[in-house]
């Protein structure tokens, strides 16, 4: 880990917001940053409501709210006995999981039986709640835990600055919900929300994590040709997979697209409630479904070893009892292959992503490392090494605490930043006109669609531009730029506005060209937005009128977690760029706002 650059202190806050409860739960990592200074990152250890008098690293992902939609009770505090008869007795309404239904809305993403938002609630609101809870957290255990604490956070916390950390699979969409929510909760302004917020995915931060534990270290050692190490981020709701290669040691390539599945182990508790809630139906614990899935959930599923072996569900007394059942003294017994197919779609998922990143990876990979809470699953790591040792790959898991990866990585992200080149997962571009072609069967194909424009020229719509490729690597650095031209009739305008939908595409076709073929997979990622001078407007004569056309350039830049958009024009010997802003939801889609700054 290197220096803190910086020229004064600095108070890192980084926010893993995980799916579940239980087991599977928030990380909060803190340090403060001095000049010249190798940073030491520190865990938030202690909570409001914990069981342990030393406190834990974790707390439950569950919010509870009265009626008045007034928060009640958070994290740990919030999953105690006495809590559950509280929330009963006077109707609040629980959130857990909410954090999927921040997933993106295509049909990759889609997962039923998630828990409904409380009334009245929308995901933001839920979310800034919890954030607001997890900053006050971290408040209390910094002034309770260092010299002077009290001080030292007043000093440093409006100033502080956040990395929050979200699955591979999740893009602007939800980075912007993810801000807004930050926003809400109290964290930062919506003025320098963009400056104080960063985000990264969940497989970079694991491969900080791998990187500051040495795994990265071993594998070099043992694999001097080189060759690349495949990260599996296995946690509460997503299974989070990444693959890079070491170019020196402190510089990392990606080498295939991350994947993202919605496979974590909710899925196993998911699946455990279905077969209880069929063996149980119609008997008198129909009732008492939910609680038992909840202690599968907190005690089986993380104990479970093996098919061979029964599986045990403490939920009851000794009073309870029901021999056809497989009920005695308070426990279901369950066949350890029943338990075992409740795993088996998460472990499938895992082996035949692997498979295909392998193929996809612009080099070989040869280790795999698994993280995340649900890779503390022994059943679930065994499964998965008998089958990667089948398929030649080493596979391994750090000795140490596996949650804690994206938390303790997104810090190191934030100071390191060892990822110099990251892999395109979509196509990216806009819809525009083309000049038609009567020798190409696909302009042949909308003939009904020609028309002449400004320019005289017959001309076809609804085509779509690439701009930034599938499958690409990019550096930081690289930018990704397309030249187009807008034409337009009438008088000349002092100023001209132009807006232009970035489209991202998300199916097969490794060139897609038209909007009109496989639509489905296209949707509106942004609006970037510019007012260029009219002094760069042209005038034009054709055969048809006089019209008017201003040239300007569109520019992706896909360095860091958070795609960039650009537009670009020439005005004397200086060309234009507008910055780059942290993307705003407007209505449907997203729009780039921008200052107007001249870069020379």
């Amino acid at each position: 880990m290197t220096a803190y650059p910086g020229t004064e202190r600095k108070l890192v806050l980084a926010f893993d917001i995980g799916t579940t409860y239980s087991g599977i739960s928030y990380r909060r990592v803190r340090f403060i940053l001095d000049p010249g200074e190798i940073p030491d990152i520190k865990g938030v250890n202690r909570y409001p409501g914990q069981e342990h008098a030393g406190g834990d690293s974790k707390i439950p992902t569950v919010i509870y709210y009265d009626t008045d939609g007034e928060v009640c009770a958070v994290g740990a505090e919030a999953t105690s006995e006495e809590m559950a008869d509280e929330a009963s007795e006077n109707d609040w309404h629980k959130a857990e999981w909410f954090k999927m239904h921040l997933r993106p809305n295509n049909p990759a993403a889609r997962q039923d039986n998630l828990p409904p938002l409380p009334p009245n609630k929308t995901v933001v609101e839920v979310m800034g709640d919890y954030m607001r809870y997890l900053h006050h957290c971290a408040k209390i255990y910094i002034q309770d835990t260092h010299p002077g604490g009290i001080a030292l956070w007043e000093s440093l916390a409006n100033n502080a600055n956040f990395v929050l950390s979200h699955p591979n699979g999740w893009e602007g969409a939800q980075q912007v919900q993810m801000r807004r929510a930050a926003i809400l909760g109290g964290l930062v302004s919506n003025e320098d929300a963009g400056a104080r917020i960063r985000f990264v995915t969940e497989g970079e931060a694991s491969l900080h994590f791998c990187v500051r534990n040495g795994l990265f270290g071993v594998f070099t050692r043992i694999n001097k040709s080189g060759g690349g190490v495949l990260i599996v981020d296995a946690g509460g709701g997503t299974i989070d997979l990444s693959a890079y290669s070491e170019k020196s040691s402190s510089e990392y390539e990606e080498i295939a697209p991350a994947q993202c599945h919605l496979m974590g182990s909710i899925t196993v508790t998911q699946n455990a409630h279905t077969f209880i809630q069929d063996l149980l139906d119609d008997s008198k614990y129909a009732d008492v479904v939910d609680h038992i899935t909840e202690c599968f959930d907190k005690s089986t599923k993380l104990r479970f070893k093996g098919a061979d072996d029964p599986a045990f569900i403490k939920f009851g007394t000794p009073k309870d009892r029901d021999v056809d059942l497989g009920i005695r003294s308070g426990q279901l017994r369950l066949k350890g292959a029943d338990v075992a197919s409740f795993f088996d779609p998460s472990v499938q998922c895992i082996i035949q992503a692997i498979v295909e990143m392998r193929q996809a990876s612009l080099e070989p990979i040869s280790h795999v490392f698994l993280v995340g809470g649900f890779g503390a699953s022994d059943y679930l790591f065994s499964k998965l090494k008998q089958a990667l040792e089948r398929l030649g790959l080493d596979f391994c898991r750090p000795d140490t605490h596996l949650s804690k990866a994206v938390a303790d990585g997104a810090i190191s992200f934030y100071t390191d930043h060892i990822v110099s080149v990251r892999v395109s997962k979509r196509i990216y571009g806009c819809k525009c006109d083309i000049t038609y072609d009567p020798n190409d069967m696909e302009h042949v194909r909308r003939v009904s669609r020609r028309f002449i424009g400004l320019s005289g020229e017959a001309s076809l719509g609804e085509s779509f531009s690439v701009i930034l490729p599938e499958n690409e690597q990019v550096s930081e650095k690289k930018e990704f730029r397309k030249n187009y031209v807008r034409r337009m009739s009438g008088k000349p305008p002092a100023q001209l506005t132009i807006a232009i939908v970035i489209f991202c595409y998300r199916g097969h076709d490794s060139n897609p060209q038209w909007l009109d073929v496989d639509s489905d997979n296209y949707s509106a990622f942004c609006t970037v937005t510019a007012n260029i001078p009219g002094s760069c407007v042209v005038q034009r004569t054709s055969s048809v009128k006089k019209y008017y056309e201003a040239n300007f350039s569109i520019i992706l830049a896909f360095g860091l977690a958070e795609l960039q958009a650009q537009i670009a024009w020439e005005e004397g010997v200086r060309i234009h760029h507008l910055p780059s802003c942290p993307l705003l939801i407007v209505t449907a889609l997203f729009r780039v706002k921008r200052r107007g700054v001249n870069n020379h």
